[in-house]
């Protein structure tokens, strides 16, 4: 475990705004940044601050200054995230693109970021001759938003190729913690309470052919054919039930196209749901709700969300 925000003492000036005093260092604050402009569905309301870091020691200031009751959201790239339209009355930490370490530790083992996005996880591996995580191709989030969910696709799960990750809690203290430590299971990790995920160490193999980034083609061809590309969806709404696929539940209820406001459910994957241009939160959230009512209606199944769905209802 390591503090690294006392460093900052001497540094820090004071913003305030909306009766909150929080204390800045080297990264951007904006107030009242509208969220659809951060999130895959392009729909939310404000967040009274927003948030980009410089880099790891400028967050850890950053959070170390903010008040202890403060509401704290940490984002990438804004996939499996609803942010309702009344907004966030709270901080947003915007993490794509900022932590976005990727260092090859010797032969077989890769440090990642959070803020770096699953896909060039993927790819980079593929180039630097490694195997194993091929599938984070299919993924459409950060590697701090994989690690939080145990996000997978095409066979393949975040954490079974983790084998320590870096996180830090609000204080700006950074804690250095292995797989052991935690309760994974499908699409679930259980974090302690107010502690996020900033790198992660990945156990990879090394290639003996080139067969590894046939299967990456391979893998983004699948997901072109059978995934909404191109449109704004969040990734999968719904985790599959054991033994069985939300998209054939929901297909095998006829809702596929099915629409309220400009929510829709995708033609091409039941299980996804887009924004077809003008859609609000609530159109998405009545829409998942709706879904889900309807398959445990006529399949006596209730679908479990994996969207996380936070910030406030408009109030009329």
């Amino acid at each position: 475990m390591f503090d690294r925000a006392e460093q900052y003492a001497e540094n820090k000036h004071i913003i305030g705004g909306q009766n909150r005093r929080i204390s800045m260092t080297d990264g951007r604050l904006k107030l009242n940044e509208p969220m659809d402009k951060h999130t895959s569905w392009r729909v939310g309301g404000t967040a009274d601050r927003f948030y980009v870091p410089a880099d790891i020691d400028d967050l850890a200031g950053f959070l170390a200054g903010l008040p202890s009751d403060e509401e704290l959201i940490f984002i990438g790239l804004g996939s499996n995230l609803l942010i309702r339209d009344g907004g966030i009355r709270g901080t947003v930490v915007a993490m794509k693109n900022v932590i976005n370490e990727l260092e090859l530790l010797d032969d077989d083992r890769m440090k990642v970021g959070a803020g770096v996005p699953c896909a060039r996880v993927a790819r980079l591996s593929v180039k630097a001759g490694l195997s194993g995580a091929e599938f984070l191709i299919g993924i459409p989030g950060t590697m701090g938003g994989a690690l939080a969910m145990n996000a997978g696709a095409f066979g393949g799960e975040t954490w079974a190729i983790v084998t320590a990750v870096e996180t830090i809690d609000r204080r700006g203290k950074i804690f250095e913690r292995l797989p052991e430590d935690y309760e994974i299971g499908y699409r679930t990790v259980a974090l302690p309470a107010e502690e996020w995920f900033i790198s992660a160490t990945l156990q990879l193999q090394q290639m003996t052919s080139n067969s590894e980034g046939d299967r990456l083609r391979e893998l983004l061809a699948r997901r072109s054919e059978t995934q909404p590309m191109g449109e704004f969806s969040c990734g999968s709404v719904f985790r599959n039930p054991p033994g069985d696929y939300a998209a054939r539940l929901i297909e095998a209820c006829g809702l596929k196209g099915k629409q309220i406001g400009g929510a829709r459910v995708s033609d091409k994957h039941a299980n996804f749901i887009i924004n077809t241009g003008n859609a609000t939160a609530a159109d998405i959230e009545e829409l998942i709700e709706s879904v889900a009512e309807e398959v445990e209606k006529k399949q006596g199944i209730r679908l479990e969300c994996e969207v996380r769905i936070v910030g406030e209802t408009v109030k009329c």
